[in-house]
């Protein structure tokens, strides 16, 4: 298979480590991680050759830009989280403006990572996201209404992760969920004698790097796409089979040994109620999350869509994976 030159920024973060131990291992393309902190960086960079770190911030692209012009595919999975201009420089200013600075003769594709947060049930647009998301979000709507402008966006596809797990806190950073999720493991005894409405999907960040991996060689034709509103991109949802929040307890409470005897409807005007009482503050999308409830989206995808295996497809196999204790 002919050697690809990859580019890829988000190398160390939690998707990022995943992305890059799975194509420096299962691969031979030459591979150039942008990375602001090297230190930050826990995978083996120096097992082969071809393997390049770039010490620098996507905020200052245009150094790069003679590279940018000989990249074959490039992985843009960085984002700024916090900080109202910060955020807006870099995940929509500095990430269209890499997009940008490809050769759109040479560059054969782009795997764009957004959010499905900002996808309701039927992959149209929430315009929610960007009339009360929180500034992350906003910039993840504004960058993907742009993205069909620019001349190189028939060989973009944007990848739409669901709630991603993984990390070990040693060679990989934990994800934003995975860092407290064993802990929380410990309230089920609490919440398995209530019932909530709700449902979403869960993946996680090394069955992201195997899609990203099997898409590098096997791009999405361009007459594969879907219709966001107005909006004409080719785009996947990356994600489990929707998991509700009753099956998420009962399997946790199977893991765990623990009996379901009876439970009370955990409804929103008694959320609302439980609000008021302990003084909680609901920013305006946090509130919009919680009557919206069902974050789930159509045709999710996983390796095995693709005739890979699966590492984590079910919430029993991320309580193993994460090292919760079976009973």
């Amino acid at each position: 298979m002919t050697s690809k030159r990859i580019f890829i920024t988000g190398g160390s973060g939690c998707i990022g480590h995943y992305i890059a131990e799975t194509l420096i291992q299962n691969t031979q393309h030459e591979l150039f991680f942008l990375v602001r902190n090297p230190q930050k960086v826990g995978f083996d960079y120096e097992v082969r050759p071809g393997v390049h770190i770039l010490h620098g911030d996507l905020r200052e692209i245009d150094r790069f830009a003679d590279l940018l012009k000989t990249i074959d595919v490039a992985i843009l999975a960085a984002s700024a989280w916090g900080g109202a201009s910060e955020v807006l420089d870099t995940n929509v200013i500095k990430t269209t403006r890499l997009m940008n600075l490809l050769d759109v003769n040479k560059c054969q594709q782009v795997l764009y990572f957004s959010t499905a947060s900002i996808l309701d049930r039927n992959h149209q647009i929430l315009k929610e996201a960007s009339e009360l998301g929180t500034d992350y979000i906003r910039s993840k709507y504004d960058c993907l209404t742009q993205l069909p402008r620019l001349k190189i966006a028939d060989k973009i596809t944007v990848l739409f992760p669901t709630l991603v797990f993984g990390g070990n806190g040693k060679d990989k950073p934990y994800s934003h969920i995975s860092s407290g999720f064993v802990d929380a493991m410990k309230w089920v005894g609490l919440a398995r004698w209530f019932k909530a409405d709700g449902s979403f999907h869960i993946v996680h960040a090394k069955d992201i790097a195997d899609v990203v991996r099997y898409l590098v060689d096997n791009p999405i034709p361009y007459n594969v796409i879907d219709q966001l509103d107005d909006i004409y991109l080719k785009q996947l949802v990356l994600g489990s089979q929707p998991i509700t929040l009753q099956e998420m307890i009962q399997e946790a409470c199977q893991y765990l040994g623990k009996r379901i005897y009876f439970q009370i409807p955990l409804s929103i005007w008694l959320a609302n109620i439980f609000i008021k009482i302990f003084r909680v503050q609901l920013a305006p999308w946090d509130r919009f999350c919680m009557n919206y409830r069902h974050f789930t989206c159509k045709n999710p995808v996983l390796p095995s869509t693709f005739g890979q295996s699966d590492y984590c497809p079910t919430f029993s196999d991320l309580m193993r994976i994460s090292g919760v204790q079976k009973r």
